[in-house]
């Protein structure tokens, strides 16, 4: 008994020092405190010779003891667990550091790429022996730049909205052989240049028109066939194709698209393929190190594919192609002409549309400024400029209706921003003043900040950096809706020929 006690005592003493537990261990001051009255126990027994309540007492403690015990084994139990959790939180956390540490590095590269080509050819061209043919060239460059580096952006902003949960997607009726022509008209160029047979075949769908996302499936759609298109060399061949699957039973009006785009180009190792989707992965071949991406197009694209209630799966070999297959099911739409198919529509119309119409620009950056007043007088607009929200709603009140034809409102202004100067443009006492068409030009471009436009009472949404084919896009149908008169359409027209 006496051996027994100082064993405990070491072991508690070893669970301190070796364990670093404190409250824990005092559990085991029980036990040891039971054998002291054990051996108190054996030793009354010696001396009064009352062995009968000795033992019953000893009984009691040992069933005390067992059940101490017990507890001491769960409380240690519990702490084993609770470090092996914490072991694989931390190993877990050491992952994604390691692959946000990749992925920095991997933007620093291929962020400084475009960078590095922006800056080169603005030099080259404010060299004094610079010719116009060449400064033509360089500025040409730079734009390719400057958009691959805002691909590059919206990726990695793309990939935080839906690691935090913040994408939601809009389902709206959509012509979805739509989609996949203007598909075919961006990339048939692209792929002429690389000598690639690119097809697109959409002959299997029966119901065109059907509810869904259609810029969250044109990304898609767009990630798939640009993928290809960089991954297959020269001389190569790319086959998109949709087929629809009408359900056997069921919901007879939701069908089944499979969306199927191949290649025959490098490939993939069998190892990098069952990673491909995982966020930041690029698999680094020398072929592949070369093409310029975030790693971060399959992981989007899988994401958005989830969020629709569908799969996706690749096959693919090494230097063989690779052939990604998209299900998702989707419910059929009423028939007749979709909301983009209009939009497409006068995208593809010439630009210079204003016929000296003349507009309002608030903005408070001032080469921003200085950037949307040449984009918007190339188009033919006459354009006024206010620096913030409040001088702007100040000129539209000293103005008479119909003098400005449109407000082009900056979101994040000093003074006033302009979700509070459209609030205050919509309660002016002059209901034709109140009623002039307001845009939210903006770097806020996500879903989120398009609807915060339209609950302040904006009537549309540009996003920054401007592009001319989406001011027209944007301004026509306003501009055109507030005319009225035929012979102000056809001034329109006439002033885009003049």
């Amino acid at each position: 008994m006496v051996i027994n006690i100082f064993l405990y005592v070491r072991l508690e003493r070893y669970i301190v020092r070796e364990w670093k537990v404190g409250k824990e261990v005092r559990g085991l001051y029980v036990p040891i405190t039971l054998l002291v009255l054990f051996l108190a126990g054996y030793l009354a027994v010696g001396i009064f010779g009352r062995p009968d309540i000795v033992m019953a007492g000893i009984l009691f403690g040992g069933s005390v003891f067992v059940l101490a015990i017990f507890r001491i084994i769960s409380d240690l139990a519990e702490k084993v667990r609770s470090t092996e959790s914490l072991r694989v939180d931390l190993q877990a956390a050491e992952k994604a550091s390691k692959s946000k540490t990749v992925f920095l590095s991997n933007m620093s590269h291929d962020i400084r790429t475009p960078l590095n080509a922006i800056i080169g050819y603005a030099s080259l061209a404010e060299e004094e022996d610079t010719t116009e043919e060449q400064v033509r060239t360089y500025v040409h460059k730079i734009g390719i730049s400057g958009k691959h580096l805002l691909d590059l952006i919206n990726d990695i902003l793309e990939m935080s909205r839906i690691e935090s949960g913040r994408m939601h997607l809009d389902e709206q009726p959509v012509d979805i052989i739509q989609i996949f022509d203007d598909v075919d008209t961006v990339f048939t160029d692209q792929m002429k240049t690389k000598n690639i047979a690119f097809s697109v075949d959409t002959s299997g769908v029966e119901d065109r028109y059907v509810m869904c996302d259609r810029v969250r499936f044109s990304r898609v759609l767009m990630n798939l066939v640009s993928n290809a298109f960089k991954f297959t060399p020269e001389g190569g061949r790319v086959a998109v194709v949709l087929k629809q699957k009408k359900p056997v039973s069921g919901d007879r009006s939701v069908s089944e698209y499979i969306l199927t785009v191949e290649d025959n180009g490098i490939g993939m190792s069998e190892e990098f393929a069952a990673r491909v989707f995982e966020s930041f992965e690029r698999e680094r071949t020398s072929t592949v190190s070369s093409i310029q991406g975030t790693g971060l197009g399959l992981a989007i694209t899988r994401s958005i594919v989830e969020m629709m209630n569908g799969s996706i799966e690749v096959e693919t070999e090494k230097d063989k192609g690779s052939t990604f297959t998209v299900r998702i099911p989707m419910a059929a739409a009423d028939t007749g002409a979709s909301p983009e198919t209009e939009s497409i529509r006068l995208d593809n119309q010439d630009c210079r549309c204003a016929g000296g119409m003349r507009v309002l620009l608030a903005e408070d950056v001032e080469v921003n400024r200085e950037i949307a007043v040449m984009i918007l007088s190339n188009m033919g607009f006459c354009v006024e400029t206010a620096c913030n929200g409040k001088e702007a709603v100040e000129m539209l009140m000293a103005s008479e209706p119909g003098y400005y034809n449109a407000v082009l409102m900056d979101v994040q202004m000093p003074v006033m921003n302009g979700y509070e100067a459209t609030r205050m443009i919509r309660s002016l006492e002059d209901p034709d003043l109140a009623a002039v068409p307001v845009i939210a030009v903006t770097a806020n471009a996500f879903a989120e900040d398009i609807q915060d436009a339209m609950d302040a009472g904006m009537d549309g949404h540009i996003a920054k950096p401007l592009d001319p084919q989406m001011i027209a896009k944007v301004l026509r149908p306003l501009i055109l809706g507030s005319c009225g008169a035929d012979e102000d359409i056809n001034q329109l027209k006439k002033g885009n020929t003049e």
